[in-house]
């Protein structure tokens, strides 16, 4: 795995200040690394400030939607898509995309979900190609659970390419990356995983941001690259299917085929132990999002 370090970062470490520090002075950090880059458009934003989903730029996916044997329903509800104003550490509003425990509500009886959620799209309605997108976002510690910040093309899966930024399946240590595309779906060989520092977890807020050109792909972690992907690297397994418009997605899916193949726990539902299921009935679930943001690629 390729590691590079931001040069706040390497400040820090060259004064011998702890690895904890990546934490505690990641704002000052970010601080310092804006201040020596050259500005970059901003081609979309959405800061989740207005309390209510902006449908000029997302779309909401419904039951119909199923994939990866995942424990839930989509629905368009504020029981599992919702804002808040007060949540700590964000910068203004969040987003929150949450299951709730709903047996009986789903509509597809070869499904037959236990849980509803939220999961929106900018299809339709935003898309680009190259650049940088990021999130900032908050996840709960409960295993299990399988939020996501990803891209998708407009096309045919898996030849559009798919850039999965950030992926999480309950282990608060450590988020997954990855890439698909024809030749390397599914089980891809693009994939990595990046594990905090001791210390810092996937509880606490971070930016998850992709960068992206026609020649590479960079994955980020508060500006810290933790994992980067070649177009040669991509075509020693199929062709490089990066250079097209993708779209943004944020959800919230539960168990499934990546929970349950990290965690081989069956019952109650796949990939889904009791204690998480209990957390969810209680409210104590869900993904915060501060703000989601696309910039041009730099010059």
């Amino acid at each position: 795995m390729t590691r590079h370090w931001t040069l706040a970062l390497a400040i820090a470490l060259a004064l011998g200040t702890a690895p904890a520090a990546y934490a505690h002075n990641h704002d000052a950090g970010v601080a310092l690394a804006d201040a020596l880059t050259p500005e970059r458009e901003l081609i979309f934003a959405d800061e989740f400030d207005a309390g209510t989903l902006d449908r000029d730029k997302w779309i909401v996916i419904g039951p119909d939607f199923w994939v990866n044997y995942e424990q839930q329903a989509y629905i368009d509800d504020p029981s599992v898509i919702a804002f808040t104003d007060d949540a700590a550490g964000a910068e203004g509003g969040a987003l929150i995309l949450r299951p709730v425990f709903k047996p009986g509500a789903d509509t597809k009886a070869d499904r037959n979900a236990p849980f509803v959620s939220g999961r929106i799209e900018s299809q339709g309605k935003f898309d680009f190609m190259h650049g940088r997108a990021e999130a900032r976002i908050k996840l709960p510690a409960n295993v299990g659970v399988w939020p996501a910040f990803w891209l998708l093309g407009n096309d045919k899966w898996p030849d559009t390419g798919e850039i999965d930024i950030m992926e999480y399946v309950g282990e608060k240590d450590w988020i997954g990356v990855a890439l698909h595309g024809p030749g390397y779906s599914g089980e891809t060989p693009i994939v990595n995983k990046f594990f905090f520092p001791e210390g810092v977890d996937v509880t606490q807020w971070h930016t998850y941001a992709v960068e992206w050109t026609d020649t590479q792909i960079d994955f980020l972690i508060d500006d810290h690259v933790l994992y980067r992907v070649t177009r040669p690297m991509v075509e020693n397994y199929g062709e490089w299917r990066f250079d097209n418009e993708k779209y943004l997605i944020l959800n919230f899916a539960m168990g499934g085929a990546y929970p349950f193949k990290t965690n081989r726990i069956e019952k109650p539902y796949p990939g889904i132990p009791s204690e998480t299921v209990e957390a969810v009935k209680r409210g104590e679930v869900a993904m915060l999002v501060d703000w989601v943001r696309v910039y041009a690629p730099a010059d």
